[in-house]
């Protein structure tokens, strides 16, 4: 990784020296416009739309257009008087809970890793901001854009994530809010249900970008001249008649598609809370599923 800034936590009267590096990155096919006939790189020119003339990158300024149309030119020196004091620092502002950070305003997630003699500092928040259980609220500026984000540990190291301000966050204003919408009781009784027989814990290895490897796929057949196989459809599930038969439908094929059978999701936070061994008594009922699949399969092959 290569970091993308550089500068320092400060930390009352600590400054830990930091390296700041994009903690995430996009998997997405890329691709690039070309001309269908021929495969060309389709390019485009820079050209004013005054004397329609084309520019180079140097004569380029930024420009903020007025409501009456006329433009205001910024230069980068009006930008570097600007006052930005987190430029190169990241202010610890407060600490506070979690969960009182809604994850809406978070941003983009960033590590930090301890720079020059800066390692030991860094270890010592570290270890106090993990015990506490909380997390920083700080203030930054990348590329002369400021941001508050967040400071917390992740695997031994500072993960910041920069937040939205309270002004770009939208505020929800759909019709249905001021709707009194009633919901019976048996229908919610149903839809925890359905949510209690889909439990689990989040294991995000688990899942895939079934979209990109079916692209890719598409790609590579093409690359070695392979016909495209495309992939069989599902079959479409008839609508129920209404949303309590929907719930009830959905719960059973819950439990089908876990293995379970009827009424054990529904009793399975009772036996956790009479069997402080959860993980051994799932690991029992894991045992005894076994059988069954096996003869399942004789009774297919016997088919």
């Amino acid at each position: 990784m290569r970091s993308i800034w550089k500068g320092a936590i400060s930390f009352g009267l600590v400054t830990i020296p930091v390296k700041l590096y994009s903690a995430t990155e996009q998997r997405d096919v890329r691709f690039h416009q070309v001309h269908r006939e021929d495969g060309g790189r389709i390019k485009y020119k820079r050209t004013c739309t005054v004397d329609g003339e084309e520019i180079p990158y140097s004569d380029i300024a930024k420009g903020y257009e007025l409501p009456s149309g006329d433009m205001v030119i910024l230069t980068d020196e009006d930008f570097a008087e600007l006052p930005l004091t987190s430029s190169r620092r990241i202010d610890v502002l407060q600490f506070v809970e979690a969960a009182e950070v809604d994850p809406i305003y978070f941003a983009k997630s960033y590590y930090l890793e301890p720079d020059a003699q800066g390692a030991k500092p860094y270890v010592l928040l570290r270890d106090a901001l993990e015990n506490s259980g909380q997390v920083a609220i700080v203030k930054i500026a990348i590329r002369q854009r400021e941001s508050l984000a967040t400071l917390r540990v992740r695997e031994g190291v500072f993960v910041l994530e920069t937040m939205l301000w309270p002004d770009e966050v939208r505020t929800p204003d759909f019709p249905f809010l001021d709707e009194d919408i009633e919901v019976r009781k048996q229908e919610l009784s149903m839809a925890t249900s359905l949510i209690e027989s889909m439990e689990g814990e989040f294991d995000p290895s688990e899942y895939k970008d079934a979209y990109r490897e079916a692209l890719q796929a598409v790609i590579d057949a093409k690359v070695e001249g392979r016909e495209v196989a495309r992939p069989a459809e599902e079959a479409e599930e008839e609508p129920a008649a209404d949303l309590l038969s929907a719930l009830r439908a959905s719960v059973e094929a819950a439990k089908k598609s876990r293995g379970e059978k009827d009424g054990k999701a529904a009793s399975r936070k009772d036996d956790s809370e009479k069997k402080p061994a959860s993980r051994k008594s799932s690991s029992k009922s894991g045992q005894k599923k076994e059988p069954a699949k096996k003869e399942s399969t004789r009774s297919r092959k016997s088919a």
